[in-house]
Order: C-alpha cells, then structure tokens, then sequence
C-alpha cells in the first residue's frame, strides 16, 4: 500500500483517551502485526477468549489489500481490528506508530470495521525467542514469525480485556 493510499493522515491520539467503540457481544477480533512488507494476522475465536495465528500476508498494492482485508471481515466476521504499535521503551510513539496508525485508520475506511490499537513492545522479539527454542529453521521462522506476534499481541490484548472488565489498557 502506498502512502497515497492513506495520506489521510489522523494526529495520533494521547494513550489512555479512547473512541467510543460498541461491539457487539460476540465476534472475532483480529490481531494485526503492521509491516510495510508483511503483515502478520492473528484472530481470536467469537467469545474474544483464545488468540490464534492466522496468516502472514505479503503486501501486494492497495487494491489486492483492501480486497484481502474485506474477504478477512466476511470470512471470520471480524468485528474489531487491534493494530500494534511499536512505541519506544519509555512509551514514546515511533515513526512506525505513525505508520500504524495510518495503516489503522485506512482499515477503517477499507473495511468498515472499528480499530484499536495496543501497545506491540516485545511482541516479535518474544515470538523470535520461541521459534528459536522450538529448533525452527531461519527459514521457517520468517514464515511464522509476524503470525506469531500478531497472536501475541492479541492474546495480551485479550487478557486485558477480561482483566479490566472489557476496557483494555491498550494505546488509543
């Protein structure tokens, strides 16, 4: 996707101040690794209580994503997107936050579907660590590592959502 394609570009949002999100009982929230490259996707099952991996996908211009994104909504009735953002150590939002949130915003237009973002430190150096004692090939963590950071991410996301009553302590 280029930046054309999201040059709409929205201020970044304070941590802590949250749209207005109603979501419906139940549906699937989708875990979103954001890459300009690769994206990796996790999704949850329809109680919003397991994270699993679900797909790396390869980047292949604005109209093939928006069409892959839409066939994700329809095929696993996805009702939230949570977008990763990479900040810094002490909390700072990086230049791929930006990126992020682009990417974020664009989803919404594309799919109709509300986003949320959540805070991804660690997420691919902690899938890293586990592909790597799982004895995996470099070949074979590259195919997994994005899904895998995704699902952690989503997970991490999840479980602050049942610990706080639904109102997770993401980045928004």
């Amino acid at each position: 996707m280029s930046d054309d394609a999201m040059s709409d570009n929205l201020p970044p949002r304070p941590a802590g101040e949250r749209p207005g999100v109603t979501l419906p009982a139940k549906g699937r929230v989708a875990g979103v690794d954001y890459g300009t490259v690769r994206i990796g996707i996790a999704i949850s099952d329809p109680d919003r209580t397991i994270a699993s991996p679900l797909e790396n996908y390869t980047r292949r211009g604005p109209q093939r994503d928006a069409q892959r994104f839409r066939q994700l909504v329809a095929d696993e009735d996805v009702v939230l997107f949570v977008v990763g953002l990479p900040v810094h150590l002490d909390g700072r939002e990086s230049e791929k936050s930006i990126e992020a949130r682009k990417f974020g915003a664009w989803l919404i237009e594309t799919t109709g579907v509300p986003v949320e973002f959540f805070d991804e430190r660690f997420t691919s150096r902690e899938a890293e660590d586990l592909l790597l004692s799982a004895d995996f090939s470099r070949k074979r963590r590259k195919r997994r590592l994005d899904m895998l950071a995704a699902q952690i991410m989503l997970s991490a996301y999840l479980e602050s959502t049942h610990s706080t009553g639904g109102s997770p302590h993401g980045i928004d």
